[in-house]
């Protein structure tokens, strides 16, 4: 597999149409993708002192962060009317391969911060809810 990058690691949220379409979020400079699962646990005294975990069971999850400059793009207006009324949405994150998962989620976080003479930027947090698949 050959190195990508990371410029091209693109988070894009949903305009809700069906079928939809994705909107890039501007301005983003780091992006970052946690897939997470909760083990169920199903050590007896079978397990030979082992620990054992039930294949395909738990909570899976995932969890996307960013932050960039602010530019006051549609998509972000999208992203904070979304926080502020706590809706979920669809969301996609694309690869410089052409790989693409997406999936709906909930703003979990939104921080704005600026210096006094730099630039007004933001990171953002999203969660899961339901699946997260390959698009």
């Amino acid at each position: 597999m050959a190195a990508q990058k990371g410029s091209a690691f693109l988070l894009k949220i949903s305009d809700g149409a069906v079928p939809p379409a994705y909107q890039t979020v501007a301005g983003l400079r780091t992006t970052q993708m946690s897939i997470n699962g909760d083990a169920v646990v199903i050590t007896s005294k079978d397990s030979g002192g082992w620990r054992e975990l039930l294949s395909g069971a738990g909570t899976r999850s995932v969890s996307v962060s960013a932050a960039g400059i602010f530019l006051g793009s549609a998509a972000e207006a999208q992203i904070r009317a979304c926080a502020l009324d706590g809706s979920i949405a669809g969301y996609q994150l694309a690869f410089e391969d052409g790989e693409k998962m997406q999936g709906r989620f909930l703003v979990q976080r939104l921080d704005y911060a600026g210096d006094f003479n730099g630039e007004r930027n933001y990171t953002l947090t999203l969660e899961s809810s339901g699946e997260v698949a390959a698009a």
